[in-house]
């Protein structure tokens, strides 16, 4: 090989090398957000935060809340998205990928909005061995219907939101949550949600309603009707004739539980304890009591309801400008990163 010759070479295999360290760097990126705790009651301890619904932007609210939880208290998060695997962007209505799932082998405490998730083996398994260990959780709004199996022959097919498999009817909704999905009690985009703090509930000095004052949600109320006779109601909903604050209640229309607390197990595991709401759009959380809600209820659930003040902060880090809910409303091209 002459000197040309060997140049050339040098300068391919180089090329060659620079290519793929490139690529490998392009893949390198990780596919959730972790956020350090700083100083805090929480210190220690670490949450993780599961988002992967197709409707209410759970993937702006959870990096936000994620925030809130690490920087005002101390708890290391992680935030997990629904990633499409073709283009990495975060695809809410992507129903078979949430990479980052081995972070539940160590979580203290898992906070979740998804829907109708038909997740593979691998990652469904790290959903089983949480629950099963009767640690903690938190289920939002669409959590109430988190998976939808479409493989009838899956371990898994029973926690479908409309399994009929004797002891799982419901699925995995109705029988560690609570309720499945049944339907929409308000109009859909027409009528929000008063939450009735003062009003009727069977537990007024929970900790977890420590300066909970006013909620008013753009969200509708769901309905429920399976609520096991277990569950401690801790605020019940009603109906606004309207999509905003002032809109008066429409008495006419039930009022609907729409926070409650509950034991739960899976398969014989460990006895757990789960905070269900049919509350948390990410305009939702726009209401600071929205986020002390779900604050109060972490400290709760970890066992530290000592901590819990009316006056605890509920600022944003950061800025926070929700996109309104809606199917297909999702920001397009969008990395995990870009949630940061």
């Amino acid at each position: 090989m002459n000197n040309s010759s060997l140049k050339k070479f040098v300068f391919l295999v180089t090329s060659i090398a620079f290519l793929s360290i490139s690529c490998v760097s392009a893949q390198n990126g990780k596919p959730f957000l972790q956020f350090e705790g700083k100083e805090g009651p929480g210190k220690g301890k670490k949450i993780v935060l599961i988002s992967g619904d197709d409707e209410y932007r759970s993937e702006e609210s959870m990096p936000m809340m994620a925030k809130i939880l690490s920087e005002h208290y101390g708890f290391t998060t992680t935030v997990l998205f629904p990633i499409e695997p073709e283009s990495g962007d975060v695809v809410p209505n992507y129903q078979a990928n949430i990479p980052g799932l081995d972070h539940l082998q160590h979580a203290d405490l898992v906070i979740m909005l998804i829907r109708f998730r038909d997740l593979p083996l691998d990652q469904m398994q790290h959903f089983e061995d949480y629950f099963k260990s009767g640690r903690p959780f938190i289920a939002l709004r669409t959590s109430t219907h988190p998976f939808a199996i479409k493989d009838k022959n899956s371990p898994y097919a029973k926690w479908s939101w409309n399994s009929k498999v004797p002891g799982w009817e419901g699925g995995f909704g109705q029988q560690l949550v609570g309720e499945t999905w049944i339907a929409h009690h308000g109009i859909h985009k027409s009528e929000g949600t008063r939450a009735l703090i003062d009003g009727v509930n069977r537990d007024k000095d929970h900790p977890i309603l420590r300066g909970v004052d006013d909620i008013w949600a753009p969200t509708d109320v769901y309905s429920i009707k399976n609520l096991p006779s277990d569950a401690n109601v801790l605020v019940y909903g009603q109906s606004t004739a309207g999509m905003t604050p002032e809109a008066p209640l429409m008495w006419d229309k039930s009022i609907m539980p729409i926070a409650w607390t509950k034991d739960y197990s899976l398969d014989g595991g460990k006895t757990g304890k789960v905070f269900g709401s049919t509350l948390g759009s990410s305009i939702d959380f726009e209401v600071e009591d929205m986020r002390r809600l779900i604050v109060n209820a972490s400290f709760w659930l970890l066992g530290n309801p000592e901590v819990i003040t009316p006056d605890l902060t509920m600022d944003v880090v950061g800025s926070y400008e929700p996109t309104m809910f809606g199917f297909d409303s999702f920001r397009k091209g969008m990395k995990v990163e870009d949630f940061n």
